[in-house]
């Protein structure tokens, strides 16, 4: 694909809460310099403040962002997507284009009708945590980009995201899952916080002890492939304090409170 001779660039239209994640991650771990990434958005003051705290560039226009970029990234509200895309369909349809979408709900068939005949278009569902180098991209296994942008797209966001491809008609759930869930895990984090408080820890030192309990467990199962029901036993030893805690979980229906919850997300 065509890039400026110094590698790929990247353009955000919308540079809200996931499109500035996606930009402070890959800028903090050094998968692409801030001056290779440039956005726009409805407010051009917040977003020069936003862009100059990362290095990235700031447009007027989303006529501009699309001229200096290879990957243009849409992160606008969905019920946006039409409107803003509007004046650059054509600019996105040339040579060396391709769209990458994080509007959730926003699937290929949406984008088929949304843009100009032949566009390159992947659309994607990151999550928060990929400012740190650690998110998920669940994309839609059906997309339209070249041999060439796909490795591109793999290799760029590979470097601080697990990418994992689904069906589309699955791509919701897995928004649930990987997208909604660091609520739901920010919302046990402060939980085991409190428990930790309660019994006299300091808070930050109840934090920091589960915030690390909860990456190491969770880098465990991704580094073994242990099933995480076995890795719950490992801990549970007969008579013991673990197994006693899991039974009072259990009693408060944890388990299908968290399935309730990714239910009604679901609708």
């Amino acid at each position: 694909m065509a890039h400026t001779d110094d590698g790929i660039t990247l353009g955000f239209i919308g540079f809200g809460n996931m499109a500035r994640a996606m930009a402070q991650g890959l800028v903090k771990s050094g998968a692409l310099p801030g001056e290779r990434i440039c956005a726009c958005a409805a407010h051009f003051d917040k977003l020069q403040a936003n862009a100059e705290a990362l290095g990235v560039r700031a447009c007027e226009t989303p006529q501009d962002v699309v001229a200096k970029s290879d990957l243009v990234v849409v992160a606008v509200k969905p019920h946006l997507v039409a409107q803003v895309l509007e004046p650059v369909r054509d600019a996105l349809a040339a040579p060396g284009k391709a769209v990458i979408s994080v509007a959730a709900g926003c699937g290929f068939d949406f984008y088929e009708g949304v843009l100009a005949p032949g566009t390159h278009h992947l659309s994607t569902i990151p999550n928060t945590p990929i400012a740190v180098g650690a998110g998920v991209v669940a994309c839609e296994q059906r997309h339209s980009l070249s041999e060439d942008e796909l490795a591109a797209f793999e290799d760029l966001f590979g470097q601080v995201a697990l990418i994992e491809w689904v069906d589309g008609k699955l791509l919701s759930t897995a928004s649930s899952v990987a997208g909604c869930g660091p609520a739901f895990a920010a919302m046990f984090l402060e939980a085991l916080g409190d428990a930790g408080v309660k019994h006299g820890l300091p808070r930050a030192t109840a934090y920091r002890l589960a915030a690390q309990m909860m990456m190491g467990t969770a880098k465990l199962h991704l580094e073994t492939g242990t099933h995480p029901g076995a890795m719950k036993d490992a801990v549970c030893s007969p008579g013991g304090t673990t197994i006693k805690g899991v039974a009072s979980l259990e009693k408060d229906a944890f388990r299908g409170a968290v399935i309730n919850a990714i239910d009604a997300i679901q609708g």
